[in-house]
């Protein structure tokens, strides 16, 4: 059977079309138009004066230095779901540079898993066995200050459209390859006409299976999933799976609850990676709060990571002995389906490894979690 390759409509067309070669589908957005998510993104906060004044905060509390190095950026409605005149909002935590961030802690580095010597070719990683990963882009709607490529090369080590040949080359001599994740930055930051185009080109490789994406966009700007989206996400052959990050319950209102659902009525199954990080979530009742509301908007709690040890985020760690007493707090309050798997990611090893809880927590006693 010969693969069919889709138009950012979802609709078949033939190998060789204009449309595929430039991106473009019947009634899609004309070229040089933003659409809407794109003109929300254009609006977002990059001073984090300007985020403070809007939150009735001190200006004083934002770290203007370590803007300068990684900077600002949250869109509207993400500073939304803040608490106004909240220093501590959990959401704020995650976005606002501060001081700390300048501190170089021991232990930290700034390619903390490992990602560049992981790198076969310019933006295509290659750790685990049967899967690649694919640095589409270095751009994120938002920038979270705990990223483990906060200090990653973009510039020299991403795989944009004109380095795609050499990712594609590299999956189709590979066999053992089933699997592709799209992961940045974010790839929902791209437009779906090149997204379309890259789907094309990976369906069109035999022995490719699924499609896997990780992105924070749906959650941090729901008007990003659109018809488009769920066109090239869904309307080819390969299998879809979409990974979103949340890491505290007020990250879910009723905007995001109704863009993961349009996922969900695509059959696409969704997925939950947070990070433990101390000031946001490294408590029983917010772990357990955001599993509730993850599991309430059709996500399943997937990973639990340690937090990456990067340069600029050591102020968010949580010790083992504490992370593992949550979670077996966790395992006591919670059905095991909403209880994620907590992980860390460490250099050179073959897949992410689990993070045991202590040897003398008693177990369960019910066999029915």
């Amino acid at each position: 059977m010969i693969p069919r390759t889709f138009d950012v409509q979802g609709k078949a067309i033939a190998k060789g079309s204009t449309n595929v070669a430039a991106g473009r589908a019947p009634g899609a957005i004309p070229a040089g138009q933003p659409a809407p998510w794109q003109m929300e993104l254009a609006q977002a906060v990059n001073d984090p004066a300007q985020l403070l004044r809007a939150l009735e905060l001190e200006p004083s509390l934002g770290c203007m230095a370590s803007g300068r190095d990684f900077s600002l950026r949250v869109p509207q409605s993400y500073i939304a779901r803040m608490r106004k005149g909240d220093p501590h909002d959990p959401l704020l935590r995650q976005v606002l540079p501060i001081v700390e961030e300048q501190a170089v802690a021991s232990g930290f580095s700034y390619d903390a898993v490992g990602d560049i010597k992981a790198m076969t070719i310019p933006g295509l990683l290659h750790k685990y066995h049967g899967r690649v990963l694919l640095i589409t882009t270095g751009a994120c709607a938002v920038h979270c200050r705990y990223c483990f490529r906060r200090h990653f090369p973009y510039a020299d080590a991403n795989a944009a459209t004109g380095q795609w040949e050499a990712a594609l080359d590299y999956i189709r001599a590979d066999t053992s390859i089933r699997e592709v994740i799209l992961s940045g930055g974010d790839p929902l930051s791209l437009t779906d006409q090149r997204l379309a185009v890259l789907v094309n080109r990976l369906a069109e490789i035999p022995h490719m299976h699924t499609l896997r994406v990780h992105t924070r966009l749906p959650i941090v700007l729901p008007a990003r999933v659109n018809d488009a989206l769920l066109a090239w996400l869904t309307g080819g052959r390969l299998k879809p799976v979409m990974v979103v990050h949340v890491n505290h319950a007020n990250e879910i209102d009723d905007a995001v609850r109704a863009a993961l659902g349009r996922f969900t009525a695509a059959h696409v199954p969704l997925f939950n990676q947070s990070v433990l990080l101390h000031g946001v979530n490294a408590s029983v009742t917010a772990l357990a709060g955001l599993s509730h509301a993850l599991f309430n908007a059709g996500v399943t709690p997937y990973y639990l990571h340690m937090l990456d040890r990067v340069q600029g985020a050591a102020h968010f760690e949580v010790d083992e002995v504490t992370v593992c007493r949550l979670l077996d707090e966790l395992r006591r309050i919670l059905p095991g389906y909403l209880v994620p798997r907590l992980v860390r990611e460490r250099e050179g090893a073959p897949n992410k490894l689990p993070v045991p809880t202590p040897p003398h927590s008693p177990p369960k006693t019910s066999a029915d979690a």
